[in-house]
């Protein structure tokens, strides 16, 4: 079901079904299943009798299930009804939580894992291409906005949540309490989400994975992976600069990922709202502003308060691009809205994954932890040149299109514009 066109004054007027925050609600809890491990590590290597690095495995093979299980489940799924199927993944997940609840050692723990990123994966492709359906095309980074804000609290909430769960009722306490959002999301899902109506066409994956044959399609890919890889290069490890180098407590250290989250909730908002409009000026501003306070934070980790406070604009300027990328990918990719979805999900767990690993290879090197801000910067440096490519591949394609317009007379340059209704004003 393609989305109506709306004009940008109307699309702002435009509000948001309920049905949309009822996706960012069962996002919430698919989020906060993702992240709560880094606060659980301990007790779990405790209880299962393994090594704490052994342990983070499991963070490892829920973001790799992200990779593989997206497109895989949006291909499975193709010709089926998209309501059924987030019925069926968001309950698939709340019984992995409920496995890893009673998991009775760690080989059962870690395969419930992996089924739980595989519903994930799946859930937030559907999910995604459901939240385009129902608005108009100028409102997509509205709609989108509101499920990346659902991971925005399971981080300002929800991780913190459940590592206070770990900490006084023990660690399957946090899985229960995310099965138990689970529950409240599939409610909604059956409930307010509407039946969305199939195509006049049933969509066939040799159509669908056409999308791969555009430049475009693989430029974004790249910007959305090196944008949450650049990040999360020196997120994942904040937890050991903020001690070992700005010299904070370790009680310091849910309230400054807090901070993060409550940074992130705010530039989702904000992003969200503006994407819309000018899709590839909030891209390049926030990966941008991105770039420089990995960079100040290299330079000024030291510093508490500095670290403190760049954390924060961090969570603001990266979560203010999640909305334009994940709509950005849906323009070039509207022929197959669910491989679309999916492939979003994709790269942003490449970089979740990868940005990582990059980290650990820099202080492996010996050159320390604020080195891993150094090494997200420069691959959001990156992210940048591989966006200024992309808007130039976008305006001479958008060039073309008005030239053959106007020779071929005002019916092609018509279906031009309903091809490509987005602003993408810098």
């Amino acid at each position: 079901m393609s989305s109506p066109v709306a004009a940008p004054d109307q699309a702002a007027r435009f509000r948001i079904p309920l049905s949309v925050y009822v996706l960012g609600l069962a996002v919430f809890a698919l989020g906060t299943s993702e992240f709560m491990l880094s606060g659980l590590l301990p007790p779990i290597s405790e209880d299962m009798h393994v090594s704490i690095p052994r342990a983070g495995l499991l963070i490892s093979a829920f973001a790799i299930g992200m990779v593989i299980g997206a497109p895989l489940l949006a291909v499975a799924t193709l010709r089926l009804p998209r309501r059924t199927t987030l019925v069926a993944l968001i309950t698939i997940f709340g019984f992995g939580q409920v496995a890893g609840a009673l998991a009775p050692n760690y080989a059962v723990l870690f395969a419930s894992r992996i089924v739980s990123a595989l519903a994930c994966a799946g859930f937030w492709a559907v999910g995604a291409a459901v939240a385009v359906a129902m608005v108009p095309v100028n409102a997509r980074a509205r709609a989108l906005a509101i499920m990346i804000g659902g991971l925005s609290i399971a981080n300002v909430l929800g991780v913190p949540a459940g590592a206070f769960l770990g900490e006084h009722f023990g660690w399957r306490s946090a899985f229960w309490a995310v099965a138990v959002a689970s529950a409240i999301a599939l409610v909604g899902v059956v409930t307010l989400v509407p039946a969305i109506p199939r195509p006049e066409e049933r969509p066939r994956l040799g159509q669908e994975v056409r999308i791969y044959r555009e430049p475009q399609v693989w430029l974004t890919i790249a910007v959305v992976a090196l944008a949450a890889g650049g990040v999360f290069c020196a997120f994942s490890y904040l937890a050991p600069l903020l001690t070992d180098v700005a010299g904070l407590d370790d009680g310091w250290v849910p309230s400054v990922l807090a901070l993060f989250g409550i940074g992130a909730l705010i530039g989702t908002a904000v992003g969200g709202r503006v994407a819309d409009a000018h899709l590839f000026g909030v891209l390049l501003s926030g990966i941008t502003a991105s770039t420089v306070f990995l960079v100040a934070l290299a330079l000024l980790a030291e510093y508490a308060v500095a670290a403190v406070l760049l954390s924060f604009l961090l969570g603001v300027s990266c979560f203010y691009t999640a909305p334009a990328l994940n709509a950005r990918l849906f323009n070039v990719a509207g022929a197959a809205p669910t491989l679309a979805g999916a492939t979003t999900t994709a790269a942003f767990n490449l970089g979740n994954t990868g940005g990582p690993w990059i980290g650990g290879v820099v202080i492996d090197a010996g050159f320390g932890f604020a080195s891993t801000a150094w090494a997200g910067g420069a691959i959001m440096a990156t992210a940048i040149g591989t966006t200024a490519v992309s808007l130039r591949l976008h305006r001479r394609t958008r060039a073309s299109r008005r030239v053959a317009g106007s020779s071929r007379g005002t019916s092609e340059g018509n279906r031009d514009s309903a091809v490509n209704p987005v602003r993408t004003d810098v």
